[in-house]
């Protein structure tokens, strides 16, 4: 599999609005849900990408670490569950019951949300501020499949701790990698090349 970089979004750029299954409660969500956070992480991830798999329970232990801190997470899938079945909703519920994700986990069956946060890759991180404006995108940690490197979330909890004490965001922000999102047939965004 070759491993895909995010696009790396241009900081301050306005968070996209969306309204969203959550393929958990069933219920609609939408970014308006978490006006009034100090931050709020938005994720793509998928079910069966290696590079997710190897931090799901990190990122879910991120969740929980963070949300009594003001900060919302929300993840989202944008697969294309026809030729990727494991990314299927009832394949998301079952992730998201079996790794203990204490946020919603959208499905976006049109793919049209991660056209307008020009996600590349699964993990794809974006943590906005107060005001919803980016402000770090980029990768979970240096673990990567195969590099023996215990995932930990550093990048991100070091990115979130400087959000929360009114600190400059990093200067260093690394591309994620991963699993590229798989598209369906004909729906490839221009940027994604």
């Amino acid at each position: 599999m070759a491993a895909v970089p995010s696009t790396m979004l241009e900081l301050g750029t306005k968070a996209p609005d969306f309204l969203l299954p959550d393929v958990v409660s069933g219920k609609p969500v939408s970014l308006q849900d978490y006006e009034g956070k100090k931050g709020v992480l938005v994720l793509f991830i998928s079910n069966h990408c290696p590079y997710v798999k190897l931090i799901k329970k990190e990122l879910a232990r991120f969740a929980s670490d963070y949300s009594d801190r003001g900060i919302g997470v929300i993840a989202i899938a944008s697969n294309d569950v026809q030729n990727y079945p494991d990314d299927r909703p009832e394949k998301m519920k079952e992730d998201a019951e079996e790794f203990g994700y204490t946020f919603p986990y959208l499905y976006d069956e049109t793919q049209e949300v991660a056209k307008a946060y020009k996600a590349a890759c699964t993990p794809d991180l974006y943590l906005f501020d107060g005001e919803m404006k980016l402000w770090y995108r980029g990768q979970f940690d240096d673990a990567r499949p195969k590099n023996e490197i215990k995932p930990t979330g550093r990048d991100l909890r070091e990115a979130t701790d400087l959000l929360l004490e009114g600190k400059p965001a990093p200067s260093v922000q690394k591309p994620s990698i991963g699993c590229n999102i798989k598209w369906k047939k004909g729906n490839e965004p221009a940027y994604f090349g």
